[in-house]
């Protein structure tokens, strides 16, 4: 499992011209499901995408630390499916999607995976799995991570 987290001030993302999610303040996260993937991997990264201290601390913004975390500001986060972060481009010119779990497999693990962050009580949006989405942002920071698993 691959997800791409961005600090954002906003984020939203379009279906067919139409907002099917945003959110203000949080993360945007994308995510990409190989078919090696377990629920074991799904609960290490909800916990570690809703515990990594990527923000400044509330009651000390201007010391520049980064002490807080999406759950500790109460911040939202806006999830979308992204096959291509298995995208392999090491031989010829057009990448290999070989590693990516076929759609049958890797969208009800993208819904699990959800579940478990809206069981946090956060604000959660998401985009349209297996659609053609426009994914616009605000980053904060800028601040981009990527965590494997």
């Amino acid at each position: 499992m691959r997800v791409v987290v961005q600090r954002v001030q906003s984020a939203q993302v379009k279906v067919e011209g139409q907002v099917v999610g945003q959110i203000g303040a949080g993360l945007l996260l994308l995510v990409g499901i190989t078919a090696t993937d377990t629920e074991a991997e799904l609960d290490w990264m909800a916990r570690k995408c809703l515990g990594l201290r990527i923000f400044p601390s509330p009651d000390q913004p201007e010391n520049g630390r980064w002490d807080a975390s999406v759950a500790d500001i109460q911040g939202e986060l806006l999830v979308v499916s992204q096959f291509t972060l298995y995208g392999d481009c090491r031989k010829g010119r057009r990448p290999s999607f070989d590693k990516a779990a076929l759609p049958a497999l890797a969208e009800p693990l993208y819904d699990q995976f959800v579940d478990r962050l809206e069981a946090s009580g956060l604000t959660v949006a998401t985009g349209k799995f297996g659609a053609h989405m426009a994914v616009s942002l605000v980053n904060d920071g800028p601040v981009t991570l990527l965590l494997e698993r």
